[in-house]
């Protein structure tokens, strides 16, 4: 390998740790896969990068890592956060406990939600700015001083100052800040203003807390991390996925880790999108089926569609721009169970990498969709699975566990048992599917559909059943799609300040200087990555409405068209996108300014996945297949000797050492020009 051009990408999932390893000078590209180590992710980490190099350098082979991490995400779904405390304004160290005034279930009268921080950790003091950013009080230093110290006796290991209204003049904030941090024993102070600078008190209290929590949690992997690397001879740079799909620098994530949640799920959309677009596709459905969970994203004109704002789950609300993304518990090793009223459940459960599913012989004896497929024979039980990391799998296992917990309590033999538990599994994959585009106004039918992950490619027939898509593509390394990613993406970073000015009055040299000073402090961000750009570009956006609405509309606008009439130009062109019309008579008010920097790096040629077999191979021969009820006769194939337009018509069944290709009869596959498997049914 090449020691200046070597960049891999790792994927850290919650069963297996990938990496996509490319050789820029040789202009070769592989995988490696390894089992994650929940708790300890850095064990599977260093694991796979132990296994990078074949000729013996380690890590001093690397140039570049690109790292997509679930750390933070893990953190806050478990609760296994630092304890933190939070400073605020007196009269609103409640504001993250009354939320929006939402409730976990929309109907019933009870409900329960616990905050990230607890009330005897929020302290109040003296300050207070007006919403026009006068400073009606100046902030009480000595108790804020006093504040931090309570905190500290009380275990605290991270601290959030955030002031009401600092969003409009921060020099209180600010000043409470400096007095914390003086006195702190780390530097895990997070400044509400400086993480989010935004109007709306609890959107930016919830973002900065979080962000607050996770700085020891993710700073300390990171660190971690970067330490056993270097002490491996790593002399490169080491980069962190973000959740918008850009990537930022391993400082910059320990500054703001609360923008590194879905950072995995996020890279591995931005290798589909460039994917697709390269296979000719500008729209495409990505669905990543994992062992634990699937992940749902829509893709449109080329572009991955991005929020302004998420939840992790209930009350834990980041308002950063991540890839839009839908999550549902319906991975490979997701349990099948019979409830108390006899209904059939799937997931969200899971048997993880560790036991793993029945079929693995590590001791669970639950049934899981892998041990499903592996019944049906959709997987060849004989096989390694996950590039080796079993030998082979045992499918009396697989029977035993899907006898005992599904067939008998429903009274149907194993293989209808089995096909029931891929039924549901389907559904609900379904369902996730349409949400991110019959419920926002995009017709499945009119979209691809690209399943990766290490279980996707198995369903893909199904879910072109399910949802009406026409066309399937199986990228060349389903399984390591995310890690792919993680090399493809450009560096990126956000920022937002709140105008909340009328258009008709807005002072445009003021505007333009506040991108100016936007763009200088994302391009010192960009700067302190040490990185190579191809080139650099900027996009703007205001937050705007009428007057009297309160749900905003993002409007794209030119740096040369940052005047009241471009401005005005702009704004009806993406509210009639949006609603079909524009109304008339009713002024216009600008409520936010965001601004990205996008560093682009260099791109590799997707052709290096290109098959480079120039005939068709010899089967490996035939498989029955347990399918709609009968057994059928599968041919199997080894999917990456296929050559480029090579068609295989189901049923079919196609095995690389990261993912397993099922062909539904009825359906047939060809191979295009980069490896990509495009799916379409018979006609």
């Amino acid at each position: 390998m090449s020691e200046a051009a070597t960049i891999v990408g790792v994927d850290v999932g919650g069963t297996f740790t990938d990496l996509f390893v490319l050789d820029e000078a040789a202009g070769v590209a592989r995988i490696v896969k390894v089992p994650s180590t929940r708790g300890e992710e850095a064990r599977g980490f260093m694991n796979g990068i132990e296994r990078v190099d074949t000729q013996g350098r380690g890590a001093a082979a690397i140039a570049t890592i690109v790292h997509g991490t679930t750390v933070g995400t893990n953190a806050l779904l478990e609760r296994k956060v630092a304890r933190t405390g939070i400073i605020t304004t007196t009269g609103f160290r409640d504001v993250l406990e009354m939320r929006r005034r939402d409730r976990p279930a929309t109907w019933g009268l009870r409900g329960n939600f616990t905050p990230i921080v607890p009330r005897n950790l929020r302290l109040e003091v003296d300050e207070r700015v007006l919403a026009d950013g006068t400073v009606h009080t100046d902030v009480d230093i000595a108790q804020v001083e006093a504040a931090a110290r309570v905190l500290l006796e009380a275990g605290c290991d991270a601290v959030c100052v955030f002031f009401v209204n600092a969003y409009a003049n921060p020099a209180n904030e600010q000043r409470a800040v400096a007095a914390v941090r003086a006195l702190w024993p780390n530097g895990n102070v997070t400044a509400a203003t400086e993480v989010l600078p935004e109007i709306r008190e609890f959107e930016r209290c919830s973002t900065a807390t979080l962000n607050a929590s996770l700085q020891p949690v993710v700073g300390s992997y990171l660190t971690r991390l970067e330490s056993d690397l270097k002490a491996r001879g790593f002399g490169g740079e080491l980069l962190v996925v973000q959740s918008n799909g850009g990537i930022m620098s391993r400082q910059t994530a320990c500054d703001v880790p609360v923008r590194t949640a879905l950072s995995g799920p996020a890279a591995g959309v931005i290798a589909c999108a460039a994917i697709a677009r390269s296979a000719g596709f500008a729209n495409v459905v990505t669905g990543d089926m994992g062992g634990t969970s699937f992940d749902v994203s829509l893709v449109a004109n080329g572009e991955a569609s991005l929020a302004a704002q998420t939840s992790i789950e209930f009350g834990m609300v980041v308002r950063s721009p991540m890839i839009q993304i839908e999550t549902i518990g319906a991975g490979g090793g997701s349990i099948a169970s019979v409830d108390a009223g006899g209904l059939l459940q799937v997931g969200p459960e899971s048997a993880g990498s560790v036991p793993g599913p029945a079929c693995y012989g590590r001791g669970n004896t639950r049934p899981t969709v892998t041990d499903a497929n592996v019944l049906l024979g959709r997987i060849a039980a004989d096989r390694p699975l996950g590039g080796g990391l079993l030998a082979k799998l045992d499918g009396n296992l697989a029977l035993q566990a899907i006898d005992t917990h599904v067939a008998k309590p429903l009274g149907l033999d194993a293989y209808a048992a089995a096909e029931a538990i891929l039924t549901v599994a389907n559904a609900k994959m379904a369902g996730a599917i349409r949400l991110v585009s019959i419920e926002r106004g995009h017709d499945p039918r009119q979209f691809a559909y690209m399943p990766f992950g290490g279980g996707g490619a198995l369903h893909v027939c199904a879910m072109m059943r399910e949802v009406g898509t026409t066309t399937g593509i199986v990228p060349r390394y389903p399984g390591v799609t995310s890690a792919l990613g993680c090399v493809i993406a450009d560096m990126r970073h956000d920022s937002v300040q709140t105008l909340n000015q009328p258009l008709a009055a807005l002072d445009t040299d003021d505007l333009a200087e506040r991108v100016d000073g936007l763009a200088q402090a994302c391009q010192a961000r960009l700067d302190s990555a040490g990185v190579r750009f191809e080139s650099v570009r900027e996009i703007i956006e205001l937050d705007m409405l009428y007057v009297g609405q309160s749900h905003t509309v993002r409007v794209p606008v030119a740096r040369e068209r940052l005047d009241r009439d471009g401005i005005a130009a702009a704004f009806e062109t993406a509210y009639r996108d949006a609603f079909g019309r524009a109304l008339d008579g009713i002024p216009v008010r600008i409520m936010n300014l965001r601004y990205a920097r996008i560093g682009v790096r260099p791109k590799f040629d997707l052709a290096v996945l290109a098959p480079q077999a120039s005939a068709m191979p010899e089967s490996l021969g035939s498989q029955r297949v347990y399918h709609a009820g009968q057994w059928w006769d599968a041919v199997r194939y080894a999917r990456l000797d296929l050559p480029v337009d090579a068609s295989v018509a189901g049923p079919a069944i196609l095995e690389q050492s990261d993912t397993t290709i099922w062909l539904e009869p009825g359906f047939s596959g060809r191979v295009d020009a980069l490896g990509n498997l495009l799916i379409t049914r018979d006609a």
